[in-house]
Order: structure tokens, then sequence, then C-alpha cells
């Protein structure tokens, strides 16, 4: 359910963050400026990472209140920041029409990491998510993704730090929202920005087929992490409704041919519901439908969305599906919980805003 038509048609000013250098190039040269203005505006956005056309003091006065009158820095306010006792911290953004996304960075031993939304809500239905409980608002622009990153940044600019990898995790399905996705790995990727490697950066899907096979032809060299969650098409089709459109075979095909078309190992996302897909028959089903691929498999306990009424499976249970996994040959692992205590899985504090 989208709701509200006039949100999904909305339309951010325009946005500087969205553009890759060459687009600048061609922008400052519309607005009667030198080619070279360009690199200029991408270092102070990226590398400097300002917040307005006055910060760039070495552009022309005229040339920065033309700029301020033509493009926007930043789109979006802080509505909320919580911090939970591991570190993890969790932001709301207000957009510029009033809609809202969330932002996690998760600290770990090997660095910071951060997750964007790529949408406002999703369409996509899966039954223990809690971003898709208001349906699909509107895409995200490059642009609102980008900034989500460079707000993060900022944060850790403050004490030194740096963001050292990216997962496309929060709400929305960002192969959906393709071009956009496509447009911000290649911003954030860029030397001449913050320069995060494509090795460093995670695309999370829920398998649509035909976007994993363009994305396997464009041979980039991201991680693609595949929402699974079920080994039988039965099952999976009640937890994600997509599993109607593209049958766990059609998703396991295109998984073979984006590792044939790019040689990277493959991450499978597997959300452990009590009682529906966690017993070891389940666990034995997905060693013999991934045990032919190179893949790791991240198990994650379910988070409870109070609409849903899913349950956790138990620790001692947890323990004995990855112990299966693991003498069948699958690599797998628990998905450590960051952020818990301050409901920082995707769509969670966007969801409890929405019910207070």
């Amino acid at each position: 359910m989208i709701e509200s038509l006039e949100l999904f048609e909305a339309k951010p000013p325009l946005q500087l963050l969205a553009m890759k250098l060459e687009e600048l190039e061609a922008f400052v040269q519309e607005l009667g400026q030198p080619k070279f203005r360009a690199k200029q505006i991408f270092t102070w956005l990226h590398q400097k990472r300002v917040t307005s056309v006055d910060e760039m003091s070495n552009l022309p006065q005229a040339f920065r209140e033309l700029l301020k009158s033509k493009a926007a820095v930043t789109t979006m306010k802080e509505v909320t920041r919580q911090v939970s006792v591991d570190g993890t911290i969790k932001w709301l953004w207000e957009l510029h029409d009033g809609a809202t996304i969330e932002t996690v960075l998760m600290r770990h031993d090997y660095g910071n990491s951060v997750c964007v939304s790529s949408q406002v809500g999703c369409r996509m239905g899966c039954t223990f998510c809690a971003s898709t409980l208001g349906g699909l608002v509107r895409h995200l622009s490059a642009g609102e993704i980008v900034e989500q990153l460079l707000n993060v940044q900022r944060f850790l600019d403050e004490e030194e730090g740096r963001v050292s990898s990216v997962v496309m995790m929060g709400s929305g399905e960002p192969l959906e929202n393709y071009d956009a996705a496509m447009k911000f790995v290649d911003l954030i990727n860029d030397p001449n920005g913050l320069g995060i490697g494509a090795r460093h950066i995670t695309i999370s899907t829920v398998g649509l087929v035909p976007a994993i096979r363009r994305l396997a032809d464009e041979k980039r060299q991201i991680t693609l992490a595949i929402s699974l969650h079920a080994t039988r098409d039965e099952i999976r089709s009640a937890m994600m409704p997509i599993n109607r459109a593209f049958s766990i075979d059609q998703l396991l095909d295109a998984c073979k041919y984006y590792f044939k078309q790019t040689g990277r190992r493959l991450s499978f996302e597997y959300a452990l519901v009590g009682g529906q897909n966690d017993k070891l028959e389940h666990a034995r089903e997905l060693a013999g439908l991934l045990g032919h691929l190179d893949c790791h498999v991240n198990l994650i306990p379910v988070n409870y969305v109070p609409e849903r009424g899913y349950t956790r499976t138990p620790k001692e249970q947890i323990r004995a599906f990855v112990a299966e996994l693991q003498r069948l040959g699958v690599n797998a692992t628990v998905r450590r919980e960051k952020g818990h205590d301050i409901a920082a899985a995707c769509g969670q504090l966007r969801a409890e805003q929405g019910r207070n």
C-alpha cells in the first residue's frame, strides 16, 4: 500500500550530492563557469564535507550566490539519534517532503560500517521486516542516499574515524531503485570523494532476478547479499511475496550467473523465525540448495515486530542449526546483533514513530 501519492511523486530539490564529477562539470559550464570549478565543488562536498555553498571559500562570491539559487547541498535534517550500549547509533532523518528514513552506524573491531536506506518504506511485503509495514512511499535519489553516508562520516570526523564499509540493507529494496543505487555506489567509490572500495560495499536484495542479472553483466566488484530465508517455495512465498514472481530455482540460477560473471562470493541472509524455518530439516535443505555455490550464510535471529507476532528461535536451536550447516560443508555464522536495545533493524524506528 502506498501511503501518499503526493509523497511518491515528490521530487527533491536539485542536489549537488547527486551529481557525478562529469555531471558537475556540465552543470557549472551551463552556469558560465570553467570546468575546473566542478572538481572544487566535488572536493568540498565529499572530502571536506561542507553543508553549505557558503563554505566553499575558493569559489567566487557571485558564483556561490548563483549556485545557492540553483541547487542544494543538504536536503534532510536529523529527527532523532539513538545510541546503543554496544556503540551502535541509529539516526532518523526527515526529508524535504516530510518523509522519514533511517541510517545505522555499527562499530566493529575491523572498522565502522554504515547501513543506508534506499527507499522510503518498501513494497516487497516481507513478513518479518518492519520496513514494509506502511508500503512504499517513494524511491530515494542517489543524493539522498549519499547524504545519509556523509552525515555519518561528519559525525565520525569529530572522533577522527572513517566509514570503512557500507551496506545497503536499510529500508527499501535497492535493486528496485537500481539507477539511484548504482549511482550511489559510483559516487562513494570515486577517489576524488570518499573513495570506498567496491569490495567494501554490500547490496542486499530480496531476489529481483532481472536486476541481479543486469548487475552481473556490469561486472561490479561489490558484494551481493541475497535475502533467502526459506528453502521451500511455499514457505518463502508466504514470507516473501517476491517468491511468487521469482522462485527459489530462478533466484539461484541468477546467483550462479552472478558468480560466473563477477567471480564474487555470494552472501545469503537467512532470518530464523521460530517454528517456521528453523528446524534441522531446514538446515539440511539449505545445505542442499547452497552446497555447490561459493557463498557464506548469515543466520539472523528474527527481530520482534509487534504487528507480525513472530517469535525468536531459542539460542540452543540456533547453535544446532549452525552446527548442522557447518557439518554439511556450508560456511555459516550467526550475525552478531548490533543495537538490539535501540531497535536498530531496518524500519523499526520509523515504524515505532508511526505507532506513537
